[in-house]
């Protein structure tokens, strides 16, 4: 079959050449000391070092409906941002630095500039946390994906001590639950919002100054998944357990990091729940539980911290909140929100 007959089906050969290109040397922007050989190989190689008894910690997720938004506006590079962070904020959980990232990118017709514009937020976020971009694939398949249609899928591995895995095993009654503020919905929630804004249908509504907002809606909905990775690096060695407040909100994210027989308590008039879930709730007349259960509420990490150990945690995180405290799990549901 010629490159003619191929590109008539629908894949372009030189388009996905060109495409490569820009994302080789994006990524070889990322490369760390232990990235072993260069990129375009069948299989990456990373050496790790530097570790007395390392476990490896690996994640993979995705961006999720929020795709929706950057194809609706025509803006990739923040949602290359939110793979990295969110999955390497999930591994950080354990206690493991991010080593090296790999994506996934399928679309129905592959454009150049959107693969570079995905890539270089990616690339960003991995040289912002030292970790390396070491390999992906980029697949454009007619039929399969439709329009624009992008989907964007990341994979993270890294590394801990074994002595220094996180796992919430020590987390007792009388712990203290510290909250670590997020910057807007992260990467949970949009296929509601687009539901309760009516994006799908009327698209120009993410252009619209928002005044509760003070930016356009599109604007406030790409906001980039922060990393904790930075935050929380210095106090690590004194966090029992860790929740990322991802898909599932509090309700479903907190029982993960707790062991049996204790419960959270958490606390809401601890922190200011910010204007885009304030507008959310009101205009989509969604109840608190169901709040809780989508969306982060402001709050994009909580951690588990020994009372004596609050001070230092504070001292070192000045953002940090107390949001709650641990105690018997009783008759009632492991997290209870007041």
């Amino acid at each position: 079959m010629s490159e003619e007959v191929y590109k008539g089906a629908g894949v372009d050969r030189d388009v996905a050449g060109s495409a490569k290109d820009r994302i080789f040397k994006l990524a070889r922007s990322t490369f760390t000391p232990g990235v072993l050989g260069d990129i375009g190989a069948f299989g990456a190689l990373y050496q790790v070092a530097g570790y007395k008894d390392p476990v490896l910690v690996a994640h993979t997720d995705g961006v999720g409906t929020k795709l929706r938004i950057a194809s609706l506006m025509g803006r990739y590079d923040t949602v290359g941002i939110d793979i990295v962070n969110h999955t390497t904020n999930d591994i950080l959980t354990c206690g493991a630095k991010p080593l090296f990232f790999l994506d996934y990118m399928g679309m129905a017709t592959l454009s150049t500039e959107k693969v570079e514009s995905l890539v270089s937020g990616m690339a960003n976020a991995c040289k912002a946390l030292g970790c390396a971009l070491i390999g992906g694939e980029t697949a454009e398949m007619p039929g399969m994906y439709v329009g624009e249609d992008v989907e964007l899928v990341g994979f993270v591995v890294g590394a801990v001590e074994r002595d220094a895995v996180i796992d919430g095993a020590g987390i007792v009654a009388g712990d203290v639950l510290v909250g670590l503020p997020s910057n807007g919905l992260h990467t949970n929630g949009y296929s509601l919002v687009r539901r309760i804004f009516g994006i799908d249908d009327d698209p120009t509504v993410l252009s619209k100054y928002t005044a509760e907002l003070g930016v356009t809606l599109g604007d406030a909905l790409l906001v980039p998944h922060m990393s904790y990775v930075a935050q929380l690096t210095p106090v690590l060695d004194r966090i029992k357990g860790m929740a990322h407040i991802t898909g599932g909100g509090f309700t479903d994210n907190v029982p993960r990091m707790l062991p049996e027989g204790v419960a959270a308590r958490l606390d809401s008039s601890t922190w200011e729940v910010p204007p885009l879930f304030q507008l959310i709730q009101q205009q989509g007349k969604v109840g608190a539980e169901e709040m809780n259960r989508v969306f982060n509420m402001g709050i994009g990490m909580i951690v588990a911290v020994a009372p004596g150990d609050i001070a230092s945690v504070c001292a070192s995180i000045p953002e940090a909140i107390v949001v709650g405290d641990v105690a018997p799990v009783g008759d009632g549901p492991q997290v209870v929100i007041a």
